[in-house]
């Protein structure tokens, strides 16, 4: 099921040129642990200048938009949620045009499935990821991460971090990858 969602939209987003990268519990799926994950989250290297051109290739994919007022909603949220058609598994498509998100993409490693390739987050921005997101279950895929794959670049998510930190007031990634060092 999953993997012929991914194909579809691999296929459909490399025909139109959107570049992408596969996120979230897929990601971890490919370098942790394996979990229970219902939906798929796509980051997309555009901004929302670009939602007709989605709208459009969704469509011939058999993928339906999920909110009423869709502009509205990716205006505010910056996300694109919907569903497909045959399965009723959930897509998030996430909008990006940070410099982090672009070269993160560009780095994107081309995974095969089947007979065809996806491009899925490096297991360090993976990590990054999570530990933006911060919740317990992302705590946990770290962790799943880390145990199974000894040998990342710690300095590339120090970096970005570090950069994350000084962006944000307040926050402090850098002491929580710090503290899955410690363990």
């Amino acid at each position: 099921m999953f993997e012929d969602i991914l194909i579809k939209l691999a296929k459909e987003l490399d025909s139109k040129s959107i570049p992408y990268m596969i996120i979230g519990g897929q990601a971890v799926l490919l370098y942790g642990e394996p979990r229970l994950t219902k939906d798929i989250d796509v980051t997309l290297g555009v901004d929302i200048d670009k939602l007709d051109e989605l709208l459009n290739s969704i469509k011939k994919i058999d993928l339906l938009p999920l909110p009423e007022y869709i502009e509205d909603f990716v205006g505010k949220t910056f996300v694109l949620p919907v569903k497909d058609l045959i399965t009723s598994i959930r897509v998030d498509f996430i909008f990006s045009k940070t410099s982090y998100e672009a070269q993160a993409i560009k780095n994107s490693n081309k995974i095969k499935i089947k007979d065809s390739f996806v491009k899925f987050a490096r297991l360090e921005d993976v990590i990054i990821h999570k530990i933006f997101a911060g919740r317990p279950r992302d705590l946990e895929d770290i962790k799943s991460i880390l145990i199974k794959n000894p040998d990342f670049d710690k300095n590339y998510i120090k970096k970005w971090l570090k950069e994350f930190d000084n962006l944000i007031r307040g926050k402090s990634f850098m002491n929580i990858f710090d503290e899955f060092l410690k363990n």
